[in-house]
């Protein structure tokens, strides 16, 4: 087009046209008479703009990605918040687990010997009683718990009632020097009287100096008058070691719990004693002994060995 005078006139109207409908479309608000023309061109233009927008606008694009990469950082910190929280979940239920195992074992033991027995946790070692070797308990004279009662757990015997409050208990553990309990053979019915060593084991005097004991014979408890401290029948321990007979009245043994008394959880404190004795059948099956391999040596002649009846 030439730059004449009614070129100019024309570009004076339009641009004078273009204020009228913008004046008339900001007055109009959303009943604008020129709405629907927007829209129409937003929809023909509009994906056009997006396509330029991205191509054009590399730093938008670039702090999108920063923006959603903080976001992935979000969730990557939940998700790992969520993890932390499954492996503690997880831990609790192996521990539950774990003391599920010990009172199935411990009930197990309860049935075979026929004791009435209250279930206890440990709610506290022995520092608070002094220097003995000693747990408190969680039930007491409410539970019907009473002194010199015997406690047990699914391994055998674990100690003594020694003290009663309302609520809890103190139980002296068979592993005290002051802790002392009769005990019988398994089979042979020999009898002694077990004490207590801390960490050693359990120091055995048996009343026949002339016994024929040996290592990996098992003690269970000989009972008391009346079920006082002990029942019968308790799992004790393993003879580890037997010193030799030196001509004394007895003859000293050396005893290996059954009972790691550095980890005790679930305790049973037996309220009511069998009927009869149960003699060894609280007592865990033998391990199995394990076979030791036959080594055969098959022995290959050399090619430069004699021939028989030649000298080399």
């Amino acid at each position: 087009m030439r730059d004449t005078r009614e070129s100019r006139l024309l570009l004076v109207l339009l641009i004078a046209i273009a204020f009228a409908l913008i004046t008339v479309d900001i007055r109009g608000g959303q009943d604008s008479p020129v709405d629907g023309a927007r829209q129409a061109a937003a929809t023909v233009f509009g994906p056009i703009e997006n396509g330029v927008s991205s191509a054009v606008d590399p730093v938008g694009n670039a702090v999108a990605a920063v923006r959603d990469s903080g976001d992935r950082h979000d969730r990557v910190a939940q998700l790992e918040h969520d993890n932390a929280a499954l492996k503690a979940k997880l831990g609790s239920d192996d521990r539950n687990r774990s003391r599920l195992k010990q009172l199935d074992k411990m009930i197990k033991v309860a049935g075979e010997g026929q004791y009435g027995i209250k279930g206890a946790e440990v709610i506290a070692i022995g520092a608070a009683q002094g220097f003995s070797w000693t747990v408190t308990i969680d039930v007491g004279a409410h539970d019907g718990i009473k002194r010199d009662m015997t406690v047990l757990n699914g391994d055998g015997l674990v100690g003594r009632v020694t003290t009663v409050g309302p609520d809890t208990a103190t139980v002296l553990l068979a592993n005290d020097p002051d802790f002392t309990v009769g005990t019988r053979m398994e089979s042979t019915d020999e009898l002694g009287f077990a004490s207590g060593q801390g960490d050693s084991p359990l120091r055995v005097e048996l009343l026949n100096a002339k016994a024929k004991i040996k290592k990996g014979d098992r003690l269970i408890t000989f009972g008391s008058q009346a079920d006082k401290p002990f029942v019968p029948g308790v799992p004790v321990g393993t003879v580890s070691r037997v010193d030799p007979s030196g001509g004394d009245l007895t003859r000293t043994v050396y005893v290996k719990p059954f009972v790691s008394f550095t980890k005790l959880d679930i305790l049973g404190v037996v309220v009511t004693a069998p009927k009869s004795d149960p003699r060894d059948a609280v007592l865990p099956p033998r391990p199995k002994p394990t076979p030791t391999p036959t080594v055969t040596v098959t022995v290959t002649p050399s090619a430069n060995a004699p021939v028989d009846g030649q000298q080399q």
